[in-house]
């Protein structure tokens, strides 16, 4: 069997849109590809609201299986998603790249978390279907 297609959900201080998406990766689609998140700085914990709302929705506890991590600590990926930095979104090398260009919740109310979290999980699973139907490779 092939190996999976490994994804990197990358923005700059990976603590909270792409450890969600980290996080939702493995919690949708671990059947079709490996999620890892980093960033070009770290924060010394995942955001709280993030956490949260993750348990509340999901019962994914973020923290028990995920830290701020940089880009050199996860391995050569095939996919790059960047999350809509708008400041120095990390380059690194892949077979392909977009940005979701989402904005940052951080501070924001519940209602933007939800959004954000919401987005991302739709996004997730179009990428998985985009993944199975050999889209990118």
């Amino acid at each position: 069997m092939a190996e999976k297609t490994k994804v990197a959900f990358v923005c700059v201080h990976n603590s909270c849109r792409s450890q969600i998406a980290e996080a939702l990766g493995k919690y949708l689609s671990s059947d079709t590809f490996e999620s890892y998140s980093a960033g070009t700085e770290t924060k010394p914990k995942i955001n709280q609201d993030a956490v949260r709302l993750m348990k509340e929705l999901y019962q994914i506890d973020m923290e028990k299986t995920q830290y701020s991590k940089l880009l050199s600590e996860i391995p050569q990926v095939d996919i790059v998603i960047t999350m809509g930095c708008n400041v120095n979104c990390p380059a690194i090398p892949c077979v392909y790249r977009e940005d979701w260009g989402l904005n940052d919740p951080t501070g924001k109310d519940d209602a933007e978390f939800l959004k954000v979290i919401q987005t991302i999980h739709d996004k997730i699973l179009e990428l998985t279907k985009r993944i199975e139907q050999n889209k990118f490779l």
